[in-house]
């Protein structure tokens, strides 16, 4: 487990180094990215059994949201591997690839946004795991005040996070509307580390209280005592 959360927070550190592309440049960007995918096929790895549950069991609504992110997650690093390699100018310059330059710059740049936005979701979808973990080492002495203090907290950072993730117009970056990123190199490279981290804050706010309604509902009802 201790495992899984290292990959997990070096992967969520490395996603918001990606974005950020006018801070790390070309070449640091490919080779985040190189990271970022053996991080991604060993977080796989190392949760291959999920595969296996998947034909056991019922499927409540919580857990078909759930299998459809992480399975949208998986496409979404795939298109951009694919598309990271023919493009790569270092990392795997030496492969003998020729053409598709066009489609895979596309399949990037709407891949990109695609994957911030689902595995932020993941993360969201996830998030109570993180919070048990730190409710069991506080030993649940968490004084109510502070509970609601990190709560309003983060419904600030997740307004913030959608009004950054409007002005950027990344849904028209999503859906392909327009097909060149306009990225601003003026920008304190501290500003747009922390709007994206604001924007990852907001997908995980929304989906992790979105899953707390979805489990409450997919709860199955107490019977009745009998009189």
């Amino acid at each position: 487990m201790k495992l899984k959360m290292g990959i997990d927070f070096l992967m969520t550190a490395l996603l918001l180094l990606l974005m950020a592309y006018q801070v790390t440049g070309e070449s640091f960007h490919e080779y985040i990215g190189a990271g970022m995918l053996i991080l991604f096929l060993i977080h796989n790895f190392l949760n291959v059994r999920w595969y296996g549950s998947l034909v056991k069991g019922k499927y409540p609504v919580l857990r078909i949201l759930r299998t459809a992110v992480n399975f949208s997650c998986l496409a979404a690093m795939l298109i951009q591997a694919y598309s990271g390699i023919v493009l790569s100018r270092y990392v795997f310059a030496t492969l003998p690839i020729n053409g598709g330059m066009a489609t895979a710059r596309v399949m990037h740049l709407a891949g990109s946004y695609w994957g911030f936005a689902l595995m932020s979701i993941h993360l969201g979808l996830h998030w109570g795991m993180i919070i048990g973990m730190f409710r069991k080492l506080s030993r649940g002495n968490i004084p109510t005040p502070l509970v609601w203090v990190l709560r309003l907290l983060a419904a600030g950072i997740a307004v913030y996070g959608a009004v950054c993730f409007y002005q950027a117009d990344i849904v028209s970056y999503m859906f392909l509307k327009v097909e060149f990123a306009f990225l601003d190199y003026e920008k304190s490279g501290i500003l747009i580390l922390a709007e994206y981290l604001a924007m990852m804050g907001m997908w995980v706010f929304l989906s992790y209280y979105i899953s707390k309604a979805l489990g409450k509902v997919s709860k199955p009802k107490r019977r009745e005592k009998a009189a």
